[in-house]
């Protein structure tokens, strides 16, 4: 309920007021009060509006109070009767920012660099996440918008003021709980509001429904890499416009996103959370996302595009996590090597300096930047370090915060400080090339490398242990200064955001905000343009509604996750039938059916290691595959780039050379090819949903046509089949020809493999998409898949010569087979003689900017 209430205010008047307020009196001159302003309060939250100015919020239970200064109103927030700079909203956000921060002792500045492990509201009964509510859980009838013992803890005890957000059980309850843990940290220190984040969020649901004019949980969109698959920034910065005011609606005001690593590794599990291959692409991309994002507008806007509308964009991960040797994942200890065996170190930072760092929009820049677990293999060329991107000042310091100016917030991913698991594949701490440290020696070196906060540390203990090393070596006044630097980094993002005046939400509006039919509609418009149709063999699509259509079920396999107990294999429905009934008629016989639509997944080809290796004597990495079939890494390495770990003594090479391993999920293959048989000529439909690059070899021969995408919802997939909308995406990645060309290709080069080519001709090159009339060849791919052109190669006699029709390119080549590198080896500089039945590969690169597809050529 809502009324109106009459404000009691602290009245400060200064000694010349008071002067003249008794000559005024002793004139008996008339002269009207100092205005007193109304407030409105709902559910306990007092809203107050300043004329012309901030619009304050703040709770009963907190015990703030109001002070008025010439009229206006603003939040005691320390409690100490005056105005302090920090509280004045009229005042530039640096001076507030450094006006607190030189009021916070080292243990409030030490919590707030820390950043919260993962909180799910209501909390998890656990083992990971668990929480309680005055010891009970939430299971037991507690209400799921209540503050947790452990929040209260960290929150209180900690001084931590950034929370990482999970899961939430609806948006009333998120708000509800925003509203919570905001009264509890108002009321006591500083009364600095929470920072709360999350992790992207606007994922689909492929089996649920959308219907316009009706709203949902959050908007749907496809995958980041789906959304690159589109090729078009402005679908981004809308996805950024939306989504920023669903996350303000949910009391979120940091996102730990975008990703924008750049995906030159096919392998790399995390590819889907990339914007590709491309750096241009992905540069162009994280521009859009993170304009979308931080930029407010009207009356949402506070001042330089910052408001109430903004949420702070984190990009992931510096310098590039992407180059993963034999594409193997740094959250575990077996994949914690980055290499560049091609050289080409500078195009991974693109879409960060020539991206996210160089905004259109009034924020300028990405307000915080997350480095990735990785040890970036010898890329550190002033201090020669090998330990992982938090820890190495050159990557943090010498580059990102000197050569590209950069003095936003730095924060470490989760759990770099913590400790290792027990064995390479344990899910744990990620603390690389620092292994052997203390915990609070680790905290210290990732704060001499020049990074401001601990994600997912709860404990202050660890960052005032590494204070008190600093005093030792540096002296008070370092340290303090440094703690400082820190802490203005951190608070400027929470004052440009307006959360020190306003962090509380009207519970109705963040009901209507998150999941409203235009953001529904918005979102789903966008898994449209992400569909890329592979192959359309005469025509057969678009299918005629009502038609009968053969579905196999579609097969689940068995997947580990970063938490708890694999996943059971299971067979499903591939699409509800209630769905599947607005658009065909359907089927389990296929003579009855005109149609065969195959839903499957692409290639779950494994880790990169295996622990039953180990036990069988190997040194536990075995192949990531990027095909169904079995396969047999017979052109691996024979000896790794890097290697080395504490929890693996004596493994100084993990090749996986000559070893075998078929995908998780094989059924797939099979299911196509059992459904091309039972239908007996009739047209068969694959639709894949891919995760990463896929050979397609193994089945293409057996469908009639094939459509891709990056996660969105069946219906999307169905609309695309009848018609409905015309498929426009284009693949933002390359589509490998074998595994052959996946163990040649250079980690950290991307477009260097030989791609795909189809029954009718089409190569399954980045930027390769077709709709109804065949072909795309628009300005989308005239600006992305072509802005570098492939070099060509002419042959006269036995003389070859290379060329490339793009300026201020470098060309590289190889003629021994091998992908070519960046390198003076490689670099073509003449004309050169070459014999019969020489394999010339040839890629053009412009520095700092992209390279080409790579051509090759075999001289007759």
């Amino acid at each position: 309920m809502k009324k109106r209430i009459s404000q009691k205010a602290v009245i400060i008047i200064s000694p010349a007021l008071l002067l003249a307020f008794a000559f005024i009196l002793s004139s008996n001159i008339s002269r009207k009060p100092v205005e007193k302003w109304e407030g409105s309060e709902q559910d306990g939250i007092t809203t107050i509006k300043n004329p012309g100015g901030a619009t304050l919020g703040y709770s009963s239970t907190s015990g703030l109070k109001i002070l008025t200064v010439n009229g206006l109103a603003f939040k005691d927030l320390n409690r100490n009767g005056k105005l302090d700079k920090y509280e004045d909203w009229r005042l530039p956000v640096e001076e507030r920012a450094k006006d607190l921060s030189s009021q916070m002792s080292v243990d409030q500045i030490a919590g707030l660099m820390l950043y919260s492990a993962h909180q799910a509201i209501p909390a998890l009964a656990g083992p990971f996440g668990k929480g309680t509510y005055d010891g009970k859980t939430y299971a037991d009838g507690m209400d799921a918008a209540l503050v947790t013992d452990q929040q209260k803890d960290f929150l209180i005890k900690d001084n931590l003021r950034h929370v990482l957000v999970t899961s939430v059980q609806s948006p009333e309850v998120a708000a509800r709980w925003n509203n919570n843990v905001q009264a509890l940290v108002e009321g006591v220190g500083l009364g600095i509001p929470a920072n709360n984040s999350s992790d992207p969020r606007n994922g689909t649901s492929s089996g649920v429904e959308y219907t316009a004019g009706a709203g949902g949980k959050i908007s749907q969109w496809p995958d980041e890499i789906g959304l690159a698959a589109t090729f078009d920034p402005n679908i981004v910065l809308q996805f950024g416009h939306v989504a920023s005011q669903e996350y303000r609606a949910l009391g979120i005001s940091t996102a730990l996103s975008p990703q924008i690593d750049l995906g030159s590794e096919p392998r790399w599990a995390r590819i889907n959370g990339t914007f590709g291959e491309d750096p241009l692409l992905s540069a162009d991309m994280a521009r859009a996302y993170v304009d979308g994002f931080q930029t407010s507008t009207g009356s949402s806007e506070i001042k330089n595009g910052w408001g109430y509308n903004s949420v702070n964009a984190m990009m992931k991960h510096w310098p590039g996590g992407g180059p993963e040797e034999a594409g193997r994942d740094a959250h575990y200890a077996y994949g914690k090597f980055a290499v560049y065996p091609g050289n080409n170190f500078d195009e991974h930072l693109v879409s960060f300096t020539e991206g996210a760092l160089k905004l259109h929009g009034k924020t300028k820049m990405a307000a915080a930047v997350m480095p990735y677990y990785t040890v970036s293999y010898g890329r550190d060329t002033k201090y020669n370090e090998n330990e992982g991107n938090s820890y190495n000042k050159y990557l943090i310091t010498d580059l990102l915060r000197t050569k590209y100016h950069y003095d936003g917030v730095i924060c470490t991913d989760w759990g770099v400080t913590a400790d290792e698991g027990a064995k390479p594949d344990v899910f744990a701490g990620k603390s690389w090339g620092m292994e052997t440290k203390t915990v609070a020696e680790r905290h210290y070196k990732v704060l001499m490398a020049g990074v401001d906060q601990f994600g997912g540390n709860n404990d202050a203990k660890p960052v005032i242990e590494a204070y008190n090393m600093g005093v030792k070596e540096h002296g008070e006044a370092f340290m303090k200064a440094r703690f400082e630097q820190s802490a203005v980094r951190l608070l400027t993002n929470i004052f440009r955001t307006g959360l020190f005046e306003n962090p509380y939400l009207d519970v109705q509006h963040s009901k209507e905000t998150v999941g409203k039919p235009e953001f529904m509609t918005a979102g789903y418009n966008a898994q449209l343009k992400s569909v890329i149709m592979l192959k359309n063999q005469s025509n057969v699509l678009p299918l005629q509604k009502g038609k009968t259509v053969y579905l196999p079920k579609k097969y689940f396999p068995s997947v580990r996750g970063f938490f708890g107990p694999p996943s059971k294999e299971r067979w499903e429905e591939a699409v509800k039938p209630a769905l599947l009934g607005k658009y065909f008629q359907s089927t389990d016989d296929p003579s009855k059916a005109d149609y065969a639509v195959v839903f499957v997944s692409s290639p779950s080809g494994g880790a990169g290691y295996d622990a039953a290796d180990v036990t069988n004597g190997g040194n536990g990495y075995v192949p990531i595959t990027l095909q169904y079939g079995e396969y047999t890494a017979t052109d691996a390495r024979a000896h790794s780039i890097a290697a080395g770990d504490p929890v693996e003594p004596g493994i100084d090479n993990r090749t996986y050379k000559n070893k075998t391993i078929t995908a998780g999920n094989y059924n797939d293959l099979k299911t196509i090819r059992e459904t091309k048989i039972a239908m007996k000529g009739k047209p068969v439909i694959v639709v894949m949903t891919l995760s990463k690059p896929a050979i397609l070899s193994e089945f293409e021969k057996d469908a009639n046509a094939i459509v891709a995408s990056f996660g969105v919802q069946d219906q999307a997939i169905l609309d695309i089949l009848t018609g409905a909308a015309e498929p426009s995406g284009l693949l933002p990645v390359q589509m490998p020809a074998d595994m052959h060309t996946v163990e040649l290709q250079d980690e950290d080069i991307p477009h260097d493999m030989q791609c795909y080519t189809d029954a009718d001709g089409h190569v399954y090159d980045f930027g390769f998409g077709m709709n109804w009339k065949g072909v795309i060849h628009d300005a989308r791919t005239s600006r992305y898949a072509g802005s570098i052109a492939k070099p060509v190669i002419t042959v006269k006699g036995n003389t070859a010569t290379i060329t490339s029709a793009t300026p201020c390119t470098k060309i590289y080549f190889t003629i021994n087979g091998t992908t070519p590198s960046f390198t003076e080896a490689d670099e073509y500089t003449k004309p050169f003689t070459i014999g019969k039945g020489v394999t010339i590969k040839a890629i053009a690169k412009k520095y700092g900017v992209d390279n080409s597809s790579m051509i090759t050529y075999i001289s007759q």
